[in-house]
């Protein structure tokens, strides 16, 4: 069983066409999925999609609206939802940034990205 743990993980990993980052405290997002909103922090992120945390769920395949609250400035953007981490979260794959916001989500991603230095003990790359 353990290795079957360890393939599933292979498996997941393998299929992720970015690098993710793990955020700071500080990347926030309102997000919206029918009728479901919330505000929740974006625990990783990267030009692909993100994760956020929190208790409510979306069915997989469903879009979800999301607005950045970073200190880029307004980034608005849809996603679908491709992971449901029940009580944790929401794996989502970004479909469209908003075009007057594309600048700002790939300075939001490039800040983000730098943050990584061994320095920077809170921020770590996902693979």
């Amino acid at each position: 069983m353990h290795s079957e743990r360890n393939l599933t993980k292979n498996v997941l990993h393998s299929r992720r066409h970015h690098r993710r980052v793990e955020t700071p405290q500080g990347v926030w997002a309102i997000w919206r999925c029918g009728r479901t909103e919330d505000t929740s922090r974006v625990k990783d992120l990267s030009v692909g999609g993100l994760f956020i945390e929190t208790r409510k769920a979306c069915p997989v395949g469903a879009t979800v609206e999301l607005h950045f609250l970073v200190q880029d400035g307004e980034i608005r953007a849809n996603a679908t939802v491709r992971y449901v981490k029940a009580g944790s979260g929401l794996g989502l794959q970004f479909e469209t940034v908003r075009g007057e916001d594309q600048a700002r989500f790939a300075t939001m991603v490039k800040r983000l990205m730098q943050s990584e230095s061994p320095a920077n003990s809170t921020t770590k790359v996902l693979t």
